[in-house]
């Protein structure tokens, strides 16, 4: 159905379209066809691969008039046909605390909304940790050293650390780990 579709050019009757707002989160799986629309600002996070296939295009042309190529046979065994159509993820908003967004075997990533101080134990975590500022700035303290964040930068914070403090007026961070 899909290479038909495609040559048919009526694959887009196959798609389901999302409309997306400020802080939605998405869970897709290997082998999920998704795309990221205009205006969409993301934080992608995945497991280490570097394999994308290209199913479909827009119609697009360079400024040769040169479509870009297609990778259809390989999508064809790499598409999941019965993958479900709602991948929107539900998480809590509670301030000062880790809410889980996503997690499995290649990583974990929570969402939290930082309000003054919240002290971070990582004693038991045998992972790095990243840190994605989505929204204000903030403080994260290591020992003696400070790292300011705001909207748009990442930190990384090494393994060996086992306890961090994270200040802020107001800010939202995204915490990617590997449990």
């Amino acid at each position: 159905t899909y290479v038909k579709a495609l040559e048919e050019k009526k694959i887009l009757e196959y798609l389901n379209f999302e409309k997306v707002t400020k802080g939605d989160s998405y869970f897709i799986k290997e082998g999920l066809v998704h795309a990221i629309g205009a205006g969409c600002l993301i934080a992608e996070i995945q497991q280490t691969s570097d394999i994308t296939y290209r199913i479909y295009d827009w119609d697009r042309v360079d400024d040769k008039g040169n479509e870009r190529e297609l990778h259809t046979n390989l999508a064809v065994d790499a598409i999941d046909y019965k993958a479900p159509k709602q991948n929107k993820c539900s998480y809590t908003k509670n301030k000062n605390e880790a809410n889980l967004l996503a997690s499995c075997e290649y990583f974990t990533t929570n969402y939290i909304p930082v309000v003054g101080s919240l002290r971070k134990d990582c004693t038991n975590a045998d992972s790095f940790f990243v840190y994605m500022c989505v929204s204000g700035s903030g403080k994260i303290k290591v020992n003696n050293t400070i790292e300011i964040i705001k909207t748009g930068e990442t930190v990384l914070i090494p393994a060996m650390v086992k306890e961090m403090i994270i200040e802020s007026e107001q800010m939202e961070l995204l915490e990617v780990y590997i449990k």
